[in-house]
This record gives C-alpha cells, structure tokens and sequence, in this order.
C-alpha cells in the first residue's frame, strides 16, 4: 500500500523554502550571525505580557468567538483608524486570526479556485505562493527589478490586462519583504486608480507597516478601495509578538462574512490569552513600535554605509527591517552558493535573494533585526571576505 500517491496533488508544486534549505546546509558552522530571521531581538512590552498573566490567573483559557474577542476588534478598529485613516466595522469587518499567515491562508483559499490567477510585484515573500498553489491556483510575478522595486500604475495595468478573466487577485505586500520598499499615499492613489477599473480582490499584506521610516505615515490601500481590499496586518512585527502569534484581517462585511467560514475551519479561533495581550497593545500600547525603529533607523544605515564602501547597490530601504543588496561580483550571480561560500569562510549567515524567486536572483537580503554589536561584527567579517574580489 502507498498512500503517498493519494495526497492531494498540488503538494507536488510546493517544496521546502530556499530560505530553510540555505538554513539548513550552514546549520552546523559552529558560533555563525545569523542575519536571516524577519524577527525582531527586542522583547515583548512587559505591560503586554502582564496583560496576558492576568488574563490566565483570571482564568480566561476558554474559546473565544470565531472572530475574536469583541474588546480586541474594538481596538483593532479605533488602531487603524488613527493610524491609517480606515473604518472597520469591529462587529462584522474584523478577524482576529493565529498570525499575518493564517490570515493570508484564510483568505487566499476562501477567494480562489482552481486555475485563477494571482498577480504579485516580485521579488516577494516566498509564503504566498506555495498557499495559492494549494488550491490549484497560479501566481503571476511581475518584475520589478527595473524600477528599484517600485510597482508601477503601468507596470500594474498591463499585468492585469495580460491575465484578463483568469485573473481573481492582486497581493500587494509593503512595507515589502525583502526589499524594505514602500509607497507614498500618491503611490498607492495611483495603484487604486487602476484597481477599481477591475473586479479583482486586493489582499494587502500591511503587516510592517508600523516599520516605516518616512516623513509621511503609511498609508494602506483599504483606505482608496474600501469594497475591495482585504487588509492583512498583525502584532508580529509592530510589538515583537512573533510568538503570540496574532494577525488581523480587515474587509468589508460582504467579504468577511465568506472569510470568517474558511478562518473558522482552519483554526476555529485564536488563542485566547494572547487576544487579551494584544488588546492592551493596541491600546496602551499603541505607540510600542516607536523606540524600536530607531533603533532599526540606526542599524539600516550602518548596514548602508558599510556595504555601499564594497560596492554593493542598494535601495534605501523606507520600512520594515531589511536590506536587498546586489551582489557586485559574478559569483554572485548565484547568490545560493555566494553565501553559502560566505557562511562557511566566515561565520555568518544571509538569505541567498534567490530564494525570494527568479527576480530576486544575484541579490542578498540582511536582517537588521540583530543586535548593533552582531550586525558590527558581520559587517566586519563581510568585508574581510569581500576583500579577495577588490581590483
């Protein structure tokens, strides 16, 4: 008997990530930096993890409602509100879900089908794919690589155009992993422009958008497409809450009414003392993200300077906590066995940019979610090793 043959088929279009393949051919060098994770070192605000010690000893072990806690979505609500100008219904236009990716799963296998098409700017996330492809769907990349990783109006239209019926959405994810881009609000009036001329769902992953590092506030696209954005954002990145594992999810009530049935059977509901965690962040805790990004103000442009000086070419990062450098020499080219190279010689771990897709190829992404004193010593390290390419 092989029951291997009777899993669902489009298992056999996913695979273990690059990035976890890469993690795990350097795992053995003894003392590495790892510059990979999409984790922040800071910890989680004591004034949130009371708020979880207290919700225990009062003893709330029990489920919630399928949506959340109805004192949780309220402050998602007023959150979103004063941050970014969006009204959201808590009563039937919020879903507390188990983090940012259980709400993308929620939503991606709620709205697709066999054969539809997703259009996403690239390089991208390597965890939408794999969830489109789950379903039988397809994922459409559009190249950005020409415009500093910048999704254009123009570049947007003809990709939709080009898809025509096959077409089901469109997921946009900035402040972006891995190239750290963001939009202006003339940007993203740009891009909605375009979008509302078509019957499309706009999945917006939104998540780091505490982490941006402009002048101006980050501005999110459910605001111009209220009918038809589902926003995507969560508690990982703005509180260091990785592990409380809370997401969000943000659509009018027509569409949350359809997304609440694939949420529910996924998971049926989030855990119960980390919603009461993330009640007192949105709320006490609104203004946690502050500190931490300037720090990562700081660390980003060290991270710059350093590498600009060994000629790699880099677009400032405007958010999140990355940097997506291109690699100045030919053996770069293959950015696996570049840093794998690297690793090996010298300790340190990056994130080959190929395992962001075909587009991310040649490139290197950094986390500067590390420690100024770690980051010192792989930039150190970095160079060293550089230094056998100078002319």
């Amino acid at each position: 008997m092989d029951l291997t043959k009777r899993f669902n088929k489009n298992l056999d279009r996913i695979e273990v990530s690059l990035i976890r393949q890469f993690d795990q051919s350097i795992s053995s060098i003894p003392g590495i930096l790892r510059l990979t994770l999409g984790e922040p070192d800071f910890t989680t605000p004591d004034h949130v993890k009371e708020a979880a010690k207290a919700a225990i000893d009062a003893n709330q072990g029990y489920y919630t409602g399928m949506a959340g806690l109805p004192a949780l979505r309220e402050a998602a609500s007023a959150f979103v509100k004063e941050k970014y100008n969006l009204n959201y219904n808590p009563e039937n236009e919020i879903l507390v879900t188990i983090g940012a990716t259980e709400a993308l799963s929620a939503t991606l296998t709620a709205i697709l089908e066999p054969g539809d098409t997703v259009l996403l700017p690239a390089p991208a996330y390597p965890g939408y794919e794999p969830i489109v492809n789950l379903v039988g769907a397809n994922v459409v990349e559009i190249d950005t690589t020409a415009n500093d990783f910048v999704l254009t109006p123009e570049m947007l239209e003809k990709a939709i155009i080009e898809q025509g019926d096959k077409l089901k959405a469109v997921l946009l994810n900035y402040p972006t992993n891995p190239t750290g881009v963001t939009y202006s609000r003339e940007q993203i009036k740009a891009l909605a422009d375009v979008l509302k001329k078509y019957e499309v769902f706009v999945v917006s992953d939104e998540v780091y958008s505490e982490l941006t590092y402009t002048e101006e506030p980050h501005v999110s696209i459910g605001e111009y497409l209220p009918d038809q954005a589902i926003v995507i954002n969560g508690l990982s990145k703005s509180h260091a809450m990785t592990g409380w594992r809370i997401g969000l999810i943000f659509a009018p009530a027509v569409l949350t009414a359809q997304l609440i049935k694939s949420h529910q059977y996924l998971v049926t509901a989030a855990t119960t003392n980390a919603q009461y965690a993330a009640i007192e962040a949105l709320t006490a805790g609104k203004n946690d993200a502050l500190p931490m990004k300037e720090e990562y103000i700081k660390r980003r442009d060290y991270i710059i300077e350093k590498m600009e000086a060994m000629n790699f070419k880099i677009i400032k990062p405007s958010g999140a906590f990355y940097i997506f450098a291109k690699i100045p020499v030919a053996e770069g080219q293959d950015s696996f066995k570049f840093l794998q190279d690297f690793a090996r010689e010298k300790a340190v771990a990056l994130i080959p940019g190929v395992a962001f897709g075909q587009y991310g190829e040649g490139y290197l992404r950094i986390s500067y979610a590390a420690s100024m004193e770690v980051i010192k010593e792989a930039m150190a390290r970095l160079e060293d090793f550089m230094s056998q390419y100078a002319d």
